[in-house]
């Protein structure tokens, strides 16, 4: 059996199950229902509505190409039982051209309404007019967890040895950082008023240069925490093995270095009996190898130099190590904080070398939202680039499932773009209702289909001996794959 067709009843980690209580099964509802969110619990029905942005530019075409995929999916694992009853909401291009709106309030209420809902890519120009539609959904909803998972699938080209190394989840805060807006164009009355301020009623230590646009950056304690606990959820969930904090703390210490230290309070103030720090598992480490050793002699082990730094720093120190062995030595010691989720954390440049040199040692990364927007993207380009790249965001209670790449108008309406990230942004919001039957469908058809090597142009010009096939031929593809995709996984 080929790695692109595992039994859906494997034990093989799905690419997305997100940290929220399982969805309560319910039975026999009428047709066309809404989802709802009861208790902490997403209760779906049999014939969900789901409202849709198809999208601007290539969204139309990738689209129509991933419903089709849905609709098949969800009929053949359900014996037709289950059906998305799809509800059109506009958004972008079309609605300006429509309603004279880029995002219409009726959208944002059917979203609301119904609390699932998937997207195409939407139009957002550089440099001036309007704001970015992505990021208005994200705020004006609260959906405060951009979720992106990246992992390879089997034949498709990449400038990487082993691609198959990197199987990562992102979780980018969605609210708040440089993405909150305020900002101040250079040369108004409102940038010289903030500057004056900053550069003479805050002391002046660090003079802002008059010619300068300014933004402010928020880094909240309630932003944090909720995004943090998400990822750490999401990976005690799925039996992952870390989670590791992005963050640039070492030059940004009130902002980012305060993510980083918000998100070890959440771990060990909240999952405590699950979780160990890298920084305790030296300690811990330390004294399971020697009993004996003394709380000044573990200290030294886990700080190279000590004897040179500050007596104050050595009593904090110490006070750290005896606070750590007191607190968790007989629940976590003795090799016990090796089955604990490691918490860890990494400084945002490096990074960006380390799941490119020891990708296989990250899980979960959980990041701002700057720092999530960069190594999303470049994780993707390991491993085959955003077309194939799904993406959520997700709050309480609500949830946008979306293609990760841009518009690319100049291939709009010529049905040749790669469906993937969109087909896997389903996938995502299948695994998210507990359809996982469809989910991993979606999954193992895609993956059997680029092994065959039938692709879109993007990968067609990289493969040897590939069939450039357009967007609705893959998709056609895919819904033929479905057959040979359930009954190999049968075997």
């Amino acid at each position: 059996m080929s790695r692109g067709v595992p039994r859906i009843a494997s034990s093989v980690r799905p690419a997305f199950r997100l940290a929220q209580p399982r969805p309560a099964r319910v039975d026999c509802l009428a047709m066309s229902e809404r989802i709802e969110y009861r208790d902490g619990r997403w209760v779906v029905p049999n014939h969900p509505i789901i409202p849709f942005i198809e999208g601007d530019g290539t969204g139309p075409d990738i689209w129509r190409a991933a419903r089709r995929v849905f609709d098949a999916t969800v009929r053949k694992v359900s014996g037709g039982k289950r059906q998305i009853d799809w509800l059109e909401v506009l958004a972008g291009e079309k609605a300006f051209k429509q309603v004279g709106n880029w995002l219409p309030e009726a959208t944002l209420d059917a979203i609301r309404t119904h609390r699932v809902a998937i997207k195409g890519p939407l139009t957002t120009p550089v440099g001036g007019g309007i704001r970015s539609l992505n990021v208005s959904l994200r705020q004006l909803l609260d959906l405060y967890a951009c979720v992106r998972p990246v992992r390879y699938f089997e034949g498709v080209p990449s400038p990487m040895r082993e691609p198959q190394k990197l199987d990562v989840v992102i979780f980018r805060e969605n609210t708040e950082d440089v993405y909150s807006g305020i900002e101040f164009r250079e040369g108004t009355p409102e940038a010289k008023k903030l500057i004056d301020f900053l550069n003479n009623d805050m002391g002046g230590k660090k003079k802002v240069r008059a010619d300068s646009g300014v933004g402010i950056k928020p880094i909240s304690v309630t932003g944090t925490k909720r995004l943090v606990r998400m990822a750490i959820q999401h990976a005690l969930d799925n039996g992952l093995k870390t989670v590791t904090l992005v963050h640039k703390g070492n030059i940004q210490k009130f902002t980012e270095g305060a993510f980083r230290q918000w998100g070890y309070d959440v771990a060990t103030e909240e999952f405590r009996d699950r979780v160990v720090t890298e920084r305790e598992s030296w300690i811990l480490d330390n004294k399971d190898k020697d009993p004996s050793l003394t709380v000044e002699q573990n200290g030294a082990l886990i700080e190279p130099g000590l004897e040179f730094a500050t007596d104050d720093f050595r009593q904090s120190l110490y006070k750290e190590v005896k606070a750590c062995l007191d607190s968790i030595y007989n629940t976590h010691g003795h090799g016990a904080w090796k089955k604990k989720l490691m918490i860890n954390d990494r400084i945002a440049d490096s990074i960006f070398q380390q799941v490119v040199t020891r990708a296989d040692e990250y899980s979960v990364l959980a990041t701002p939202n700057l720092n999530g927007d960069y190594i999303s993207d470049a994780c993707a380009a390991q491993v085959g680039g955003l077309g194939i790249a799904p993406g959520a965001n997700v709050g309480d209670g609500y949830a946008i499932f979306e293609a990760t790449h841009g518009t690319a108008p100049k291939y709009a309406d010529k049905d040749v773009i790669n469906p993937g990230s969109v087909m896997l942004s389903g996938m995502m919001m299948f695994r998210f209702l507990g359809w996982s039957e469809a989910a991993d469908l979606i999954e193992q058809s895609l993956e059997l289909t680029i092994e065959q090597k039938k692709v879109t142009y993007d990968f067609e010009r990289l493969m040897e001996g590939a069939t450039k096939v357009k967007t609705s031929e893959f998709a056609s593809a895919m819904i033929d794959n479905m057959g040979a995709a359930v009954t190999t996984a049968a075997k």
